[in-house]
Order: structure tokens, then C-alpha cells, then sequence
């Protein structure tokens, strides 16, 4: 095969390394006269990439600068993106991929990622055959109807796809080559969005009931086919849509859904780190979920194997789970459930969310959904009012969905809270005290079960790795991170964290028969060293 040479090889994003390439390299890749005098480091470009990041006005203009960076030099981008995670990863997921995502269009400039649409039907596996690669190993796919708290944005959605493939070779060391971003563009409900002169997506109605259940099952048959050795992410689906396949294949192909098993997994994690400043026993927990979408019924479900982990029955372990919403808390007296919520349906007066603050007085106020506001003033005191430590974990992004902020948490409680975010908040000073809000960001989590997963060829993805994955998170925060109230690892180990996680994801897929890899006895080592490692 004839390597790349000259203009070709500064095109190609993987292979181009600008400045970088030596004169060696200059003489025997046609490469002079193409480039500046000055023969650069990695380590000089970054100084030039942040330089000119952190003169933009805005993190949209980053986001595109960021993204022009990728197109550009794969290596660079994914070097400086590691080594200056806490900056970065705002800009390049949430919360500045909800705005991404919204203005995907207008923003578009090299196409990037997988789109099949109702037009491909029957043709699926064929036209996999046009991606440039064929050894995939994850494959993050959307449908572009619940783009985190935005709802549905159709085509857009693809910088969901986009953003968490880009995480998974930041914070788990997957090769780039390995990772497929797929938009499955069944179309959009969103009239204004098709009325744009400038979307690119199908433009027509969502495709719903048989015909669409049909086309996924084409979909997951032709990953079968052509990449059969990828584990496919589920990633904001409408929650009916996002329980429906994951129950219909998890226990026939590789795969998962961040939303409901992701976010289960790190708000776990969260409540483990939780008790160690709390000083309470976890089997004694009460928790209280508000919402029942599949964020909040993926984390109930949890739950119940973690408590009964800890050594209670399974009744018991749902007794502690209580859930909240629009009508007020969910009790066995209403007469419509959403099927997942049905056991945690207790007995209890029908209640509004204080009055079950009130009643319940649970340790962990859990917040998915989706709604700016909906932990007021009056439910964070009563919160304090019952808790020396009151655990609330604001989940809903981006930022301006958040069920409260950074601070009022903690100026509502005195500086008491244990507060724990879905997207990033500043540090914040209350009185003499610095606050540096935790984010409980699922890249903690899905970027090491999916190196475990790769690492064993594991069958299957099951909740016992998710349930690992959550311990070993919670195990990484280390104790002067306890000191200051911080209940999930800082950022910037968040390769070690994902390695920790891959580690035990392996492990669980060896006990539990799933591992089609043989493991050798220094899995540590092993894995470690799979892990890509961006450098020239």
C-alpha cells in the first residue's frame, strides 16, 4: 500500500503532524517547500492551540475551533484534549454540545461520523462497506429525539455521537480508528428544525412503531455483520424508545445505554463516596429520585443490586427508593405507571414533592429531570433541615437545565450540602470556605466499561459491570478529595479512572463466562497497554 505523500499526507488528520514532521520526514514524504522552516514539538503546538482557544469570545467559537483541530491533526487534538481535560471537555460534550447540537447545521463543515436514514433500508450492511475502517470497536449511535434536555433536534444530534466517541479515546485510550460516531435519521417532529433552509436531515415526520423498530433491528443486524466485534451505545433516546432497545437486544449483541445504565453507574458511584463524608451505612440510605424517565429508572434499578449487594432482600432494597414526579410522589394508590416505576409504587399517602421531603426525609435527593428550578429554595433547606450533610445530585444538562446550581445548594445549606452536577460549575466561595463543585459525568464511567469490553470481548454488557464499574469509580477518590466534599475523582485522572474500570469490567466478564479473550494474569498491565497514547 503507497504511503501518503505531500499535500495528501498534511490532509489526512490521523497521519498529518504539521510542523512536527522532522527534516528527515520533510525529504522522504515530498514534504518541502510545504511547510515553515521551524521544525515544532507536540508540546509547542499545544501552546499554540491554547493560545488561540482561549482568545475566542464564546465556547461555540471553541467548539469550532476545537473540531477544525480534529479534521486537521487527530494526534494534536486528542494530545492537548488529554493533557488539559478540566479546559477541554466542556467544550468538546457538555455543556457546550447541547449549543453545538442545536446550531449543527449552521456550524457544519466536514462531514464526520455515519448517517443512515429510512432510504438506506435494505441496503444497511452494504453501505457500511463506504467508512474508511473496518476493525471498529464502539460505535456510539443516536436518534437524535431527547438530545440531553433539548428534546428532539433531529440530524443535529450527530454531536452527541460525535462528542462521546471523542471522549472515549480522551479519557479510555480507544484508537480513533476504532470509534464510529452513527446518526440514525429517522427524521424529526421538530417543525421549525425542518423548515430550516439549512438542515441537513431527513425531512420528514419520525418514523415510529414497526417501521422504526425495524430499521434498528437492520441497523444492529448490519453491525453484526460488517463490525462484529463493536459494542454498540445507545445514546439519547426518547426513554420509551431507550428501554424498548435496550431490552430487546441486550442480552443478543455487545451493547448498553449510557443514559439509563451510564448515569446509574456514576450516580452510584457518588452515593458510595457520599457515605464516607456522611459517615452513614449505605444499606441504611434512603433515596429520592425526581423524575421517572429512564435516567431516573435506570438509577432506581441499580439501586436495588446495589443494596442488595449491601445484604438486604430485594423488597427491602426497593422500600429505600422513593420516586417523584409531575403528579407528586409516585404511590401504589395512583391507578398509571410507567412499567418500570411500578415497584417502586409504595404505600403512601399521595404527597407533593415537599410534603414527601417532609414524610420520607431521604439522605439522597436525586434530580433527572431535564426541568431548570425544580429543587427550589424550600426543598434544599428541608433537605438541610433533616441531614447534617444533605446529598443532592443535580443531574439534568446542560447547564441552564440543572435542577439547581452550584451555589444555591450550598448557600441554601449553610455550606452543608454534598452537591454533585451533570455538567460543570465554578468554584464557588461561601464565606471563607472555596466550594469545587463535583461533576458526575458519565465519562467516568462508559469510556472504562468500554475499554473493559474491548479488552475481553465480552459477549455481552450486563448490569453486574456497571455495578463494578460504579465501586471502582467511588474507590478513586482519594481521601484529601473526601476531605474537601468531593465525592468523584478530579478530572484530570480520568484515564486511570476508566483503566480501574476496565480492570474490573474484564473481571466480571470472566466470572461471568461472557469473556471471549483469553486474559492473561497481569490484566492491569494488559490493558494498560492497549490504551492509545497521542503522540508523534
Amino acid at each position: 500500500m503507497k504511503l501518503s505523500q505531500g499535500k495528501s499526507l498534511l490532509d489526512d488528520p490521523a497521519l498529518n503532524k504539521s510542523t512536527a514532521f522532522t527534516r528527515e520526514e520533510r525529504n522522504q514524504f515530498s514534504l518541502r517547500g510545504l511547510l515553515p522552516y521551524k521544525v515544532t514539538d507536540i508540546n509547542t503546538q499545544q501552546k499554540r492551540v491554547l493560545g488561540n482557544l482561549r482568545r475566542k469570545n464564546s465556547d461555540i467559537e471553541k467548539y469550532i475551533f476545537l473540531n477544525s483541530l480534529l479534521e486537521r491533526n487527530q494526534r494534536l487534538f486528542y494530545r492537548t484534549m488529554i493533557d488539559h481535560i478540566d479546559e477541554i471537555m466542556p467544550l468538546v460534550y457538555t455543556p457546550t454540545v447541547g449549543e453545538a447540537c442545536k446550531q449543527f447545521a449552521h456550524i457544519y463543515r466536514n462531514p464526520q461520523g455515519f448517517y443512515i436514514t429510512p432510504d438506506d433500508r435494505g441496503e444497511i450492511a452494504s453501505i457500511f462497506s463506504n467508512w474508511h475502517e473496518t476493525d471498529i470497536r464502539i460505535i456510539v449511535v443516536t436518534d437524535g429525539e431527547r438530545i440531553l434536555g433539548l428534546g428532539d433536534l433531529g440530524a443535529n444530534g450527530m454531536g452527541i455521537s460525535i462528542g462521546k466517541t471523542a471522549l472515549y479515546v480522551a479519557c479510555a485510550g480507544i484508537h480513533p480508528a476504532q470509534c464510529l460516531p452513527v446518526m440514525l435519521d429517522v427524521g424529526t417532529n421538530n417543525q421549525p428544525l425542518r423548515e430550516d433552509l439549512l438542515y441537513l436531515g431527513y425531512p420528514y415526520s419520525r418514523l415510529s412503531g414497526e417501521a422504526y423498530l425495524s430499521l434498528v433491528d437492520e441497523f444492529v443486524q448490519a453491525i453484526q455483520t460488517k463490525f462484529p466485534n463493536a459494542l454498540i451505545q445507545f445514546e439519547d433516546f426518547q426513554s420509551q424508545h431507550a428501554f424498548e432497545l435496550l431490552d430487546r437486544y441486550r442480552t443478543q449483541v455487545r451493547c448498553f445505554n449510557d443514559d439509563i445504565q451510564g448515569t446509574a453507574a456514576v450516580t452510584l458511584a457518588g452515593i458510595y463516596s457520599s457515605c464516607r463524608i456522611t459517615h452513614k451505612r449505605f444499606a441504611d440510605l434512603k433515596v429520592m429520585l425526581l423524575g421517572t424517565g429512564s435516567a431516573a429508572s435506570g438509577i432506581a434499578e441499580l439501586m436495588v443490586s446495589a443494596f442488595c449487594t449491601a445484604g438486604l432482600s430485594e423488597e427491602l432494597a426497593r422500600s429505600r427508593i422513593w420516586l417523584v414526579d409531575r403528579q407528586g410522589l409516585v404511590v401504589s394508590s395512583r391507578e398509571h405507571f410507567k412499567p418500570r416505576i411500578q415497584p417502586f409504587a409504595h404505600e403512601h399517602a399521595p404527597a407533593s414533592f415537599v410534603e414527601a421531603i417532609e414524610s420520607i426525609q431521604p439522605d439522597i435527593l436525586i434530580g433527572a429531570t431535564g426541568v431548570a428550578g425544580t429543587f427550589s429554595e424550600m426543598i434544599i433547606r428541608k433537605m438541610a433541615h433533616f441531614n447534617e450533610h444533605p446529598v443532592i445530585i443535580a443531574l439534568s444538562n446542560p447547564t441552564s437545565h440543572t435542577e439547581c446550581t452550584a451555589e444555591q445548594a450550598y448557600r441554601w445549606t449553610d455550606g452543608r450540602a454534598i452537591f454533585a452536577s451533570g455538567s460543570p460549575f465554578p468554584i464557588f466561595r461561601l464565606g471563607e470556605k472555596l466550594f469545587k463543585p463535583a461533576q458526575g459525568n458519565n465519562a467516568y464511567i462508559f469510556p472504562g466499561v468500554g475499554l473493559g469490553v474491548i479488552a475481553s470481548r465480552a459477549r455481552l454488557v450486563t448490569d453486574s459491570m456497571f455495578l463494578a464499574a460504579a465501586k471502582a469509580l467511588a474507590n478513586m477518590v482519594l481521601p484529601e478529595e473526601i476531605e474537601v466534599g468531593a465525592i468523584y475523582p478530579s478530572l484530570n485522572r480520568v484515564r486511570t479512572v476508566s483503566h480501574a474500570i476496565a480492570v474490573a469490567v474484564c473481571r466480571i466478564a470472566q466470572q461471568e463466562g461472557l469473556a471471549e479473550n483469553s486474559l492473561p494474569e497481569n490484566l492491569a498491565e494488559y490493558i494498560r497497554a492497549m490504551m492509545y497514547e497521542p503522540n508523534y
